[in-house]
């Protein structure tokens, strides 16, 4: 399969490279990317020599391009998850959010389009895989979850800009029976993380001794899933699931802000021992809450299990502890 993916120089894209390098041999793999402060190509750097993929820096505002390399390398499937996603960007500045997330999925579906339905020069059809965010569904109370069928409801530009693209691919299927693929996924983490994100930015705060901000009380409420869960889960949707299907992809694994803090530090305490009156606790500050912070997230994950027996492991605490040392390590390299 020839394979598009764009926004891999990211925190999840990188990922998913290395673990579809590492476990589908027949995969040729375009990584699109316009290497903005959340990316990181030397992430891939292990793969520069490899003949079953290539890198182009691009903006998929710019239609011309994406046209291009659409028209030249001629994919079978797309995983598309190049997007500004940083909330607190977004109620900074919207309209990057407008262009990236919402112009640019449309650039690129619609040169798919184009490519795949093509009646003068057909080929295969491809899948179209649409990575998108549970913040579209808004906030959730104490109980319940998010599912496929919850409606719409998103709080910030972000979300909004999100939803918006989701409804745009979800659009390309009923009107001109694209075959696509919609994912709305929890919070992850993982390795190669970007700074701005809870877990980097507590890690950070923290080495360095300063005040680890928490937004509020710390009561919000997210469901995590580490990054090579997701990334599995996404590979698998690439050949399997329902054309024209939406999944929730979670972790099953709910945490306070709080208290999710609180583990870090802990983790910290026992493996780098140099907080301050012995406990990186000490450091915590609650700060103004975010404007338009939802409260909690939860995922309901049981169609993506039944559709294709996928489900994430349930080694939250050994995954974050390994996330927090790698980001340790980091920071101690950059250091020297």
């Amino acid at each position: 399969m020839r394979l598009i993916v764009t926004g891999g120089a990211g925190f999840i894209g990188s990922n998913l490279i290395l673990h579809l390098h590492k476990h589908y041999e027949d995969i040729e793999i375009f990584n699109i990317d316009k290497l903005t402060y959340a990316s990181d190509i030397t992430n891939l750097e292990s793969l520069k020599h490899s003949r079953n993929y290539h890198f182009k820096k691009m903006d998929l505002t710019d239609r011309n391009s994406v046209r291009e390399v659409v028209q030249s390398f001629k994919p079978e499937g797309v995983i598309h998850l190049a997007a500004e996603s940083h909330v607190d960007n977004s109620i900074n500045g919207p309209e990057p959010f407008v262009l990236s997330n919402i112009v640019g999925t449309f650039n690129l579906i619609e040169e798919c389009r184009q490519l795949w339905f093509d009646e003068v020069h057909p080929m295969k059809k491809g899948r179209f895989v649409h990575v998108s965010t549970d913040e579209v569904y808004g906030e959730l109370g104490d109980q319940g979850s998010f599912s496929e069928k919850t409606p719409y409801a998103p709080n910030s530009p972000y979300s909004a800009t999100k939803a918006g693209s989701d409804f745009l691919v979800r659009s390309y299927h009923h009107t001109y029976g694209m075959d696509t693929i919609i994912t709305n996924c929890s919070n992850n983490f993982g390795p190669h993380q970007h700074a701005e994100k809870l877990i980097p930015t507590v890690i950070r705060k923290a080495v360095a001794g300063k005040p680890i901000p928490v937004y509020g009380k710390g009561d919000n409420v997210r469901d995590w899933l580490h990054v090579e869960n997701h990334c599995s889960a996404l590979a698998q949707l690439l050949t399997k699931g329902e054309a024209g299907g939406q999944y929730c992809i979670g972790g099953n694994n709910e945490w306070k802000n709080i208290d999710l803090v609180h583990l870090i530090c802990e983790i910290l305490n026992e493996e780098v021992g140099e907080g301050p009156d012995g406990d990186y606790k000490n450091l915590i500050e609650f700060v103004t809450d975010r404007l338009g912070h939802d409260f909690r997230y939860s995922i309901d994950a049981s169609k993506i299990k039944n559709d294709i027996g996928w489900t994430p492991d349930n080694n939250f605490e050994e995954q974050l502890r390994d996330t927090v040392m790698w980001f340790v390590a980091k920071l101690k390299q950059k250091a020297e």
